[in-house]
């Protein structure tokens, strides 16, 4: 009787570590999966630039530096996950700036094409934050797995370890570029 006993404590934690293992993986590929998302908004979001610069040149030809540094900026999608925060951190306050320069050039703020590029700008703003939801939502589930116990005794067994969350630590940040 007592075998049996051992036998099903034994099955019972066998059973467990294997779907707190699965439960890992899933949880991992979730979060691939979200960065993707978010990795395709920020590609969108970068693909943007080269005609939003092309319309603003042919206003605001004294501008050279602002456009520069969009350009430079269009290039910076690598690093870690709070790499990438900052860098669109400032990638944000950058278009924003071309948005205020659309204030001195009225012509250009009347432009259709460049109303059109504010339009798909907020669009795809709104799904990047979407994508930023979904993304961190997934990486507080697998965290507080990796955190909690008896889950924590696997995750340290197979090296899970807790995973950075998409922030902007500005919360103004957050907003749409002004597009007036």
């Amino acid at each position: 009787m007592e075998i049996y006993i051992g036998l099903a404590v034994i099955a019972a934690v066998l059973i467990w570590a294997i779907v707190t293992y699965n439960r890992f993986i899933s949880l991992r590929r979730f979060k691939d999966e979200a960065w993707s998302g978010i990795a395709v908004q920020l590609k969108r979001r970068h693909d943007l630039a080269p005609n939003l610069l092309s319309l603003v040149k042919r206003y605001a030809q004294h501008e050279k530096e602002l456009l520069e540094e969009i350009t430079r900026q269009r290039n910076n999608l690598v690093g870690n996950t709070q790499q990438i925060a900052e860098s669109e951190r400032r990638y944000s306050g950058t278009l924003g700036r071309i948005f205020a320069l659309a204030e001195a050039y009225p012509e250009l703020k009347a432009n259709e094409n460049f109303l059109s590029l504010q339009q798909s700008l907020a669009e795809i703003e709104e799904q990047l934050q979407m994508a930023r939801r979904y993304f961190n939502s997934t990486v507080r589930d697998f965290n507080i797995l990796v955190e909690s116990f008896p889950s924590l005794l696997l995750a340290r067994l197979f090296n899970f370890n807790v995973d950075a969350f998409f922030e902007l630590e500005d919360p103004e940040d957050a907003k749409l570029p002004r597009m007036e």
